[in-house]
């Protein structure tokens, strides 16, 4: 979605809001497709002492997979962004700049790239996932180990100490 801001350049105090929805739902990450529902795109620009302020928050469910248990789970992705649009740039290394072309700026290409900045490299169902036992496998949130607990070997003489008094 392009947006003209033309008329915002030329106005003080003047701002304009903007409200559109993606489709990501091809977009692969981490070998799969988490974007199942459109991405809502909300924001406003606004002319603040001559500079333009665009901010923007992009909402979603994501589908995801726990790094952990490897459960499926539904989360919900909340992103914020914002930069000042300008016609040129007056430093050559500020990120925070976005050129207009032409007046216009495409909110869909800032809006695809932040989500996709901000999405994180480690999915947790919960902060408190237990994950799998490596040693039998299950998922330790829903039921214990199934593991037989091994034995030290330096103290497996007082292990069958132990066993013996206990008979």
């Amino acid at each position: 979605m392009r947006l003209n801001v033309n008329r915002l350049l030329h106005t003080p105090q003047s701002s304009q809001n903007f409200h559109f929805e993606m489709d990501l739902s091809d977009m692969e990450f981490g070998g799969t497709t988490p974007v199942q529902h459109p991405v809502v795109v909300d924001g406003q620009v606004r002319n603040e002492a001559g500079m333009l302020v665009l901010q923007l928050q992009a909402e979603t469910t994501l589908r995801s997979v726990c790094d952990r248990c490897a459960e499926e789970f539904d989360a919900e992705v909340s992103v914020a962004y914002s930069c000042v649009l300008a016609e040129e740039k007056q430093l050559e290394d500020s990120e925070d700049i976005v050129l207009l072309e032409d007046g216009e700026v495409d909110l869909e290409e800032l809006a695809r790239t932040a989500f996709i900045l901000d999405m994180d490299t480690k999915t947790l169902c919960s902060e408190d996932c237990q994950g799998l036992c490596p040693g039998c496998g299950v998922n330790l949130n829903h039921e214990p180990c199934r593991c037989k607990k091994q034995v030290d070997p330096r103290l497996a003489a007082l292990a069958k100490l132990l066993q013996q008094d206990e008979e």
